[in-house]
């Protein structure tokens, strides 16, 4: 991989990690563009999920007030139960959360709860997902048009009215297991938990933001993982182009957090559900046609 091949992906790594429009699907059609590695599955996969490190840095960035009022006050809270006399007592209209848990400790739980899913599965099915199956273009263009279907109809059903504030157990499960969908390529990370988000009345803003916080357990994992395996299956002159790359998917991701909340704040996802049926359909038309093979030999 050169500078040249490391900056497109960088680029498109940046651009689509956040914006719904699947970050894999694009990687994917990169990569056989640039014809990195001479489309290795195994040093692709490793590729891509190294320069993820540079979005999550973007977020990390972007979120930094939000993740250390999270980090500090679960912390914080759970010290002061710990060596208080006071009972342990809960509140919500659950009943599950409790009353000496401040919003940002609550929100650190969720987290934490709605990482789970993703975490076990990805475990469960690694060797797979590391392999060729991932890259099929017909996968990818039907997830494209799949959540693309379940975007529109989250946008008419969703009541839209929570904040980050009232977020609870169930949208934590619900957007924890839409995550696991972006394990499928063209599915989307943000599409598809911003979809969960928006299914069980989520503000579109809350939703991209908790979006974002919940990508972080899993982009650092899949990140340091693949880093380690990197580091031992790429050649040594990629690593400098690995790491340019990452570093401009950070600055591009950092671009794209903050143009997709200002975008959210006052507009619906329809046009990201626009290009995603028509990329998907073009994609189906030529694979079917025989103009574009499924993977790569």
């Amino acid at each position: 991989m050169n500078l040249i091949q490391a900056i497109i992906l960088g680029i498109v790594q940046g651009l689509t990690e956040f914006i719904p429009i699947s970050s894999t699907a694009h990687l994917v059609f990169a990569s056989r563009w640039t014809g990195i590695y001479g489309h290795d599955p195994e040093m692709v996969t490793a590729t891509m999920a190294v320069i993820q490190l540079g979005t999550l840095a973007a977020v990390f960035v972007y979120f930094a007030g939000d993740i250390l009022g999270i980090a500090g006050a679960f912390v914080r809270d759970h010290y002061a139960a710990l060596t208080s006399k006071r009972g342990m007592r809960f509140s919500g209209t659950d009943g599950i959360r409790p009353i000496w848990l401040s919003d940002e400790a609550w929100l650190g739980w969720l987290i934490i709860l709605g990482s789970i899913p993703i975490g076990t599965i990805g475990f469960v099915f690694k060797d797979f997902i590391e392999g060729p199956g991932t890259k099929n273009l017909w996968v990818i263009s039907i997830m494209l048009i799949v959540i693309a279907l379940l975007l529109t109809v989250a946008e008419i059903v969703g009541k839209q009215r929570k904040d980050i504030r009232h977020l609870g157990i169930w949208d934590a499960i619900v957007q924890g297991f839409c995550q696991v969908l972006a394990l499928m390529p063209g599915a989307s990370r943000s599409g598809s938990t911003i979809m969960g988000g928006l299914l069980i009345g989520e503000k579109r803003e809350t939703a991209a933001r908790f979006s974002f916080l919940l990508s972080i357990p899993a982009i650092t994992a899949s990140g340091l993982l693949e880093l380690r395996k990197a580091l031992k299956i790429l050649p040594p002159d990629s690593l400098v182009p690995l790491l340019v790359g990452t570093i401009v998917s950070g600055i591009v991701g950092y671009l794209a957090i903050w143009g997709l909340l200002a975008f959210l704040r006052k507009n619906t996802t329809a046009i990201f559900v626009v290009y995603r049926l028509i990329l998907g359909t073009v994609l189906l038309i030529l694979l079917w046609q025989g103009v574009l093979s499924p993977v790569v030999n």
